[in-house]
């Protein structure tokens, strides 16, 4: 068992495995490669004057895995609640773990299978990206009509770690180095 699953390899899903997995939660990401980014130029990344998205996405599952995040190619095909939190299944088996951030896209049809509520065609959260269903978080596309940026959904992506890490902690969690912590 895993204690966060991410489905999903774009900007949210990295970010939030970035975040738990830096903050020493293990974390599984699967990621069907199918992010937007691969058609991408960024010119309206904070921080990035001009990078191609291909790139940005290389850097980006570099990072994680420099972390530990342990990044599986291949698709989830469906998620249930279990005793400890959730079971994902793939064409290689279940993968079980605590937490559970959806990071599809536009695809809400593993929220939809898992109950959570919706507003209209979106899913439903929180601030924080949780959805109606306790442990389990939504974000990026799936969570807005229209507003598709790489940074909103990197937002996203931090934002639902970050309420994980404070689930975890049993307080507000606050990912925040300085010059002389960082290596």
């Amino acid at each position: 068992m895993t204690d966060v699953l991410v489905v999903g390899g774009g900007p949210a899903g990295l970010s939030a495995a970035l975040f738990t997995a830096k903050n020493g939660l293990d974390t599984v990401v699967y990621d069907t490669d199918e992010t937007w980014l691969h058609s991408a130029h960024l010119f309206n990344y904070l921080g990035i004057e001009s990078k191609d998205g291909e790139a940005f996405l290389e850097d980006a599952r570099e990072q994680v895995e420099g972390f530990g995040v342990d990044r599986r190619d291949g698709e989830v095909t469906g998620v249930q609640q279990s005793d400890g939190g959730f079971i994902a299944t793939t064409e290689d088996g279940e993968t079980e773990a605590t937490y559970l951030v959806l990071a599809t896209g536009t695809d809400r049809s593993l929220a939809e299978e898992l109950g959570c509520t919706f507003d209209g065609d979106v899913v439903d959260v929180t601030v924080s990206m949780e959805t109606s269903v306790d442990g389990a978080y939504a974000t990026g596309a799936m969570v807005r009509d229209q507003e598709w940026q790489a940074i909103i959904s990197a937002g996203d992506g931090g934002a639902a770690a970050l309420d994980i890490l404070s689930k975890e902690e049993g307080e507000h969690f606050h990912d925040f180095d300085t010059p002389d912590d960082a290596e």
